[in-house]
């Protein structure tokens, strides 16, 4: 019966538990309460499940107890509790609690979108957000966020508490923003997760290409927001963006661990399953009206996937697609990319005339990948002195090994090279 009922708290504690920490939110007005009293909870069911059995409606125990727990220590410190109720008056003010027969006596409310805006607030700072929205909606430890995104664990562990101050003291208010703030504010919460998902997708330090940990947890992020909100087509865009991505995880990275660029993979690695589901959600981001950044880039994604090798890809559809992404979302990184489609569509120097054009940008000045796509183009143009320096500008920035060792394996070969 142990091991059962520590299996069935992990299992609750994965799933439930941001609908757990939602809705103590929403009852008590303060984050940290919800946190402890979310934490005394599992441990209480630790406890009395290896003995009592595990309940039919586990999410419902951990709520009752939850709840108690919560009540008894605001019984304890009266100051406390009546900050916490003028907190709350507050919040309903702002956001009325829906009615107590909405929802079937015993369930667990799912009032994540709570947590999701409220994590995602746009006067929080950008690593403040990721930071919070780990910690609260994906269910990860102090230490295991700071792992994530390695920094020390009193770094990220101050992250977390200005995170929750601000909240406090800049009383946001724990809801979800009403029809007409939602299309601003709901881009904020796609990009603390697409945030995440590019951290995983390519790590910006450390020994690994990628953090498949973090990847995962985005999409799976996603996945929750979007069945709380169906009907927004770009929470479609970025779900089917992720997955089309991931789905080339395996391909990426050889059995030493090094890096293998998109010409070089084997595609019959790509996950297939993981392909078709994207593409059917790129079809929801896409129809019924003008397409969105994320439902975009998932086009872009998807023309990627479908094609049998590098040289069958529709490059021409897919710069015609960030066209369209750089009228929508106008940013060095969009051009960058689009330059270095241009290349593949129109030849080396084409590519490189943009990519010349974009090196004086101070944005793009430390950003590695510009240096070596450079350098790639260079090379291919038979430039091999100008490449070397390209290539060991790249070097000097790139933040994880295997793309420093993919970036000394590329030098080497030029500087092999005569100059043509």
């Amino acid at each position: 019966m142990e091991g059962r009922a520590a299996t069935a708290v992990e299992a609750v504690f994965r799933e439930e538990r941001g609908r757990l920490l939602a809705a103590l939110v929403r009852r008590f007005g303060d984050l940290d309460l919800a946190e402890e009293v979310t934490a005394e909870a599992i441990e209480a069911a630790l406890v009395h499940w290896p003995v009592d059995g595990v309940p039919p409606k586990p999410g419902a125990w951990l709520m009752t107890t939850a709840r108690r727990k919560a009540v008894d220590r605001l019984r304890r410190d009266q100051t406390y509790a009546a900050r916490l109720a003028i907190l709350q008056v507050e919040a309903e003010r702002a956001a009325p609690a829906p009615p107590a027969d909405s929802r079937s006596a015993g369930d667990l409310p799912d009032e994540r979108l709570l947590l999701f805006f409220t994590c995602g607030h746009p006067a929080l700072p950008a690593e403040d957000r990721i930071a919070l929205s780990l910690r609260c909606l994906a269910g990860l430890t102090t230490p295991e966020v700071a792992r994530a995104f390695l920094v020390p664990v009193a770094t990220m562990a101050k992250r977390i508490v200005r995170g929750k101050k601000k909240i406090r003291e800049a009383r946001i208010p724990f809801r979800v923003p009403d029809a007409a703030e939602l299309p601003e504010r709901l881009a904020g919460v796609l990009q603390v997760i697409y945030s995440i998902f590019t951290e995983g997708y390519a790590a910006s330090s450390g020994p690994d290409l990628q953090r498949l940990d973090l990847a995962e947890e985005a999409i799976r992020l996603a996945r929750i927001l979007r069945g709380l909100l169906p009907a927004q087509r770009e929470v479609a865009g970025l779900l089917a963006l992720m997955l089309l991505i991931h789905a080339r995880r395996d391909a990426r990275t050889g059995p030493d661990g090094r890096m293998v660029l998109l010409a070089d993979q084997d595609r019959g690695r790509w996950d297939q399953a993981m392909i078709e589901e994207g593409l059917t959600l790129v079809h929801e981001a896409l129809a019924g009206g003008p397409a969105g950044p994320y439902g975009v880039q998932a086009a872009i994604a998807a023309l990627h996937d479908e094609a049998a090798d590098l040289a069958t890809t529709d490059w021409p559809q897919i710069v015609a697609l960030y066209d369209v992404l750089l009228t929508l979302t106008p940013s060095p990184i969009v051009a960058l990319n689009r330059a270095a489609t241009i290349a593949m569509r129109d030849g080396p120097q084409a590519g490189l005339a943009l990519l010349d054009e974009l090196a004086d940008d101070p944005r793009l000045r430390g950003y590695h990948p510009l240096h070596a796509a450079r350098a790639d183009l260079l090379a291919d143009l038979g430039r091999a002195t100008e490449a070397a320096a390209a290539y060991r500008r790249a070097l000097e920035l790139a933040g994880t090994e295997p793309e420093r060792a993919h970036l000394r394996r590329r030098l080497a070969v030029v500087e092999s090279r005569p100059e043509l």
